[in-house]
């Protein structure tokens, strides 16, 4: 190979190399928020598509919400979050946008019926206010969206039907929806680890169906919404054919459709593992970010 052959190779792998940088988009994998409602510091990761340190523009946003026993590393960790957006980005699937990951412990989302844990109070009213003005976010309905996987599926489909009017479509993987006959027959040792400082210690039975529980079953509020109300979000449910949660899903889908809400239900093969949500979340981005495109 002559010089001036090895020179037009190294041209062309630094080409190469500058397009794939180019091409990746940024991840900061811990930052805070200070809560005055929750009265701590919440940890968030944000992951920012390629041209946001070069373009003038804001960019729509995903809230991607992790499961139980993981934190705001999760999804970056196991799910591969910022490579599989980067390739879907690159590739037109999903359009350019801001992930946000913030590290929601077991609180489930929610507020706990003692008031000592207001999560979603945290989320909604400190929480995104403060990540959309911090960055180049758009604030309107129609460019946010919601995402997340069991204890995140739950977040993101009580989210998108608690305050629709924040949320243009959620996408639930493996979401936790449980009936009300899996929370009675429950396993009292796993009530207490799981449920119980949410819900109320020491609950037994049809005592742990409380109006907090009621207040919060995703099976409940389908049914005590009118279809023009759950109609103003777009839903996008994908759970294993061999995961523990897919009864819940099933009737989730049941109930959506006897209430005649147009919404995606998918089955696929497989379980409540990382390898299921890998290869589903970006179905999921793809989903949401019909949304936020104009039709």
């Amino acid at each position: 190979m002559n010089i001036i052959q090895k020179c037009l190779l190294f041209c062309c792998i630094m080409c190469i190399n500058s397009a794939f940088a180019q091409s990746q988009g940024k991840v900061i994998e811990e930052q805070t928020v200070k809560s005055s409602i929750l009265k701590r510091n919440v940890k968030y990761t944000i992951y920012l598509p390629a041209d946001y340190e070069t373009a003038n523009r804001s960019y729509p946003v995903v809230y991607l919400l992790h499961g139980y026993s993981d934190d705001n590393t999760g999804w970056l960790q196991f799910g591969e979050i910022n490579r599989l957006a980067d390739k879907a980005i690159a590739e037109g699937t999903i359009p350019p946008m801001i992930i946000v990951m913030p590290d929601g412990q077991t609180s489930w989302y929610i507020n706990s019926y003692d008031g000592k844990e207001k999560y979603e109070d945290f989320f909604i009213k400190e929480f995104m206010p403060y990540v959309e003005k911090l960055y180049r976010i758009k604030t309107e309905k129609k460019y946010r969206g919601v995402a997340g996987l069991s204890m995140g599926g739950f977040g993101t489909l009580m989210f998108t039907m608690k305050y629709p009017q924040l949320f243009a479509a959620g996408a639930a993987l493996s979401a936790a929806v449980v009936p009300d006959d899996q929370m009675i027959s429950m396993p009292d040792n796993d009530w207490e680890h799981i449920f119980g400082q949410l819900y109320g210690r020491g609950l037994k039975g049809k005592d742990r169906i409380s109006k907090t529980w009621q207040d919060y079953s995703i099976l409940n509020m389908v049914q005590n919404k009118t279809t023009d109300e759950l109609k103003t979000v777009r839903y996008w449910i994908d759970c294993g054919d061999d995961d523990f949660l897919s009864k819940g899903n099933c009737l989730l889908h049941i109930a959506l459709a006897e209430k005649k809400v147009p919404h995606e239900f998918r089955t696929r093969d497989g379980a409540h593992t990382w390898t299921y949500w890998r290869t589903g979340i970006i179905d999921g981005l793809q989903f949401i970010g019909d949304s936020f495109r104009q039709k």
